[in-house]
């Protein structure tokens, strides 16, 4: 078929008068929560007259869902349609032992703080920013335990020892510990178990504990053992004291001891007391009482067996000149014979006018011949016999022998290791 000329010519000024007619062919595009921004072959003045093209665009925080461009068709439509949808960010999950406050929900731009519960601290970002694309600024923070446990310990105590002992015996309640994340915590001890025996002096006991965040805490106290003492008691002169425990302590012991030929008079012992003070009085170390008026030897050396030692000494008559030069001697040295617990026995003469005697006191002449014939002691010449304190015959002089050499055997050869000690301790009481 062939078109006429002159109508589509007509055909055209039709539409060119229509569209005159009706400026607004297509209606008015809009787009909430964005901007249209259109073209018209008309100019600017025109929204949607035929052929208008519109771009369409979203606010931040919204994406378009559909076309970005459209055109005003002949059929007085839109080439196509859009709208916009508002973006998201995902939900965030909890941080353990905290929290997050956000200004705008999950919508773009909203900035979640972060917050930790009492005793932790934000590792990491301390906020999130909802970003354009619908994602989240940063990395999770986290919450990290950053306070220590609490622990208390016991108050310090004094304890007084137990008596007869330096030591005593403290308990007290094991502490417990909290924590502001972990519930079961164990305590450590560093120092003695309660229930055991302290000595004397300040202990020092020592807690800690640890979380699971290795935090660290620790508490301490003194446990002091106070052992209340008595003044030193003085051993008595030509005795000596045994005591218990550590001497002079709260309940310790001491026993009087007298040394052979001395007899105790007073208390057999004195118990330190509570208030530092020993009961009873001192006993003193009195000479025994020798009985010389016995009638047979073994009756006297009975006295002296395992409490003397003895020197007899013999000569023919008191004018012997060795007998005075040892007897000038024995004056100057009694002192310490008696230390040494050595008594003479002097046997002077020949019967019928023969005396023996123990300082003043004399001896009967059955004693006196009875000591010769036991120990075979001459009458014709000066000499002196050494017995120990169970009456054996030690060591025998015929000369006269100087304070120094006598005491020097006595020394080495007759006192005991005890004996040896006390001495030493008594030496200057001679002086």
């Amino acid at each position: 078929y062939k078109i006429n000329p002159i109508l589509s010519t007509q055909l055209l000024f039709l539409k060119i008068a229509e569209d005159v007619r009706y400026p607004h062919w297509c209606h008015s595009p809009r787009l909430t929560n964005g901007e249209v921004t259109c073209r018209s072959p008309r100019g600017g003045a025109y929204r949607s007259t035929l052929g208008t093209r519109c771009d369409m665009s979203c606010d931040r925080g919204y994406r378009l869902v559909g076309k970005s461009s459209i055109q005003c068709l002949a059929n007085r439509r839109w080439s196509g349609t859009s709208y916009c949808r508002m973006m998201r960010c995902h939900v965030l999950p909890l941080i353990p032992h905290g929290r997050y406050t956000c200004t705008r929900g999950f919508m773009v731009d909203s900035r979640c703080e972060f917050t930790c519960d009492a005793g932790y601290r934000i590792e990491g970002e301390h906020s999130r920013l909802c970003q354009h694309g619908a994602s989240w600024s940063g990395a999770q923070p986290f919450c990290s335990d950053t306070d220590p446990p609490k622990i208390k310990c016991p108050p310090s105590r004094l304890k007084v020892a137990e008596p007869g002992k330096l030591t005593a015996t403290v308990t007290w309640d094991r502490p417990t510990a909290t924590d502001t994340a972990d519930k079961s915590l164990e305590v450590i001890l560093v120092g003695q178990e309660p229930g055991t025996d302290f000595k004397e002096g300040a202990n020092v006991i020592r807690y800690k504990v640890y979380d699971q965040a290795r935090n660290r805490a620790a508490c301490k106290f003194i446990v002091r053992v106070e052992v209340r003492r008595c003044p030193e008691l003085p051993s008595p002169l030509h005795g000596y004291l045994t005591c218990s425990s550590d001497g002079n302590n709260y309940g310790a012991t001491c026993e009087y001891h007298c040394d052979g030929g001395y007899e105790r008079r007073g208390v057999q012992s004195r118990v330190c007391q509570f208030d530092r003070n020993w009961d009873g009085k001192a006993a003193e170390c009195v000479p025994m009482e020798i009985k010389s008026d016995v009638k047979t030897t073994s009756a006297l050396l009975d006295q002296f067996y395992e409490k003397r030692r003895l020197l007899i000494m013999s000569a023919p008559n008191i004018s012997d000149p060795d007998y005075q030069l040892q007897n000038v001697m024995i004056q100057k040295s009694e002192c310490g014979l008696d230390l040494r617990q050595v008594t003479l026995i002097e046997l002077l003469g020949s019967p019928p006018r023969e005396t023996g005697r123990i300082k003043e006191s004399l001896l009967s002449s059955e004693v006196i011949e009875g000591l010769r014939q036991v120990f075979r002691i001459s009458r014709s010449y000066f000499s002196m016999v050494l017995l120990d304190k169970l009456g054996l015959d030690r060591e025998r002089f015929i000369t006269p022998m100087a304070s120094d050499e006598l005491f020097s055997y006595i020394d080495s050869f007759l006192l005991d290791e005890e004996e040896r000690e006390r001495l030493e301790l008594h030496r200057d009481y001679c002086d």
